[in-house]
């Protein structure tokens, strides 16, 4: 873990990233600290993100929701439910945790650090709630929405894309009776406990995107997303 004064240096960089000055700093401190590193101490518990994620989740379930319904009048509850899914999912939030470099702020135990904690995505989309949750807790919901419009409701076509991409190529590609979309196993990299696998999305077998993720799903939609880029279809 590193030293107390360079962890203050770097609590100080975030709130000036994300625009917030905790009154209570000891909360983003906790929204920070995952389970694997406040596990390990053994003189006295250090409290991780757990509960303050499950507050965060939560408000931003609450804004987001707020947001679509006022500003889709039109939409139906279906498809409301659909945008905010897209919004909020896990993908998104690590695009957020990504801009925010939440990843390099957090404290981890040895073996979470080892194993890649900084880039898993279910962890870092787990911190950017707990933020929100910290946010919430040492001011007001107003704060917090501030945070969410701000780095989560924010470039929501591009998110939507990317979390429809395989439905969206599949859609087009029946449209357009191109021919037969199939994914496609390249390989898959580094030890069981944290593998990477790398896909390609292929049309008649020619390859027209790549990508990679933690899970086969993750790099399907990767590869679908690519594939929607390169064909300029949204």
């Amino acid at each position: 873990m590193m030293e107390m004064e360079e962890l203050e240096k770097e609590l100080d960089n975030l709130e000036k990233e994300i625009g917030y000055q905790f009154k209570d700093r000891s909360l983003l401190k906790q929204a920070l600290t995952h389970s694997s590193f406040s596990n390990e101490q053994k003189i006295r518990k250090w409290k991780n993100y757990e509960r303050i994620e499950f507050l965060g989740d939560a408000v931003l379930e609450l804004v987001s929701s707020d947001y679509f319904y006022r500003t889709y009048p039109e939409e139906t509850e279906g498809n409301l439910t659909k945008m905010r899914a897209a919004a909020v999912c896990e993908q998104a939030l690590a695009v957020t945790a990504r801009q925010l470099k939440l990843g390099s702020h957090m404290i981890f135990g040895k073996g979470e650090e080892a194993n890649g904690g900084r880039e898993r995505e279910s962890i870092i989309a787990d911190a950017v709630e707990a933020v929100i949750g910290a946010i919430y807790l040492d001011s007001s919901l107003d704060e917090a929405k501030k945070f969410i419009y701000r780095f989560v409701l924010n470039d929501l076509d591009h998110k939507r894309l990317f979390y429809d991409a395989k439905s969206i190529l599949q859609e087009h590609i029946q449209e357009t009776k191109a021919g037969e979309l199939v994914y496609e196993l390249i390989r898959e990299e580094g030890p069981e406990h944290d593998k990477l696998f790398v896909m390609e999305a292929r049309l008649n077998g020619v390859t027209i995107g790549y990508g990679e993720g933690k899970s086969k799903k993750t790099a399907q939609q990767h590869a679908a997303y690519d594939a929607l880029l390169k064909q300029h279809i949204k």
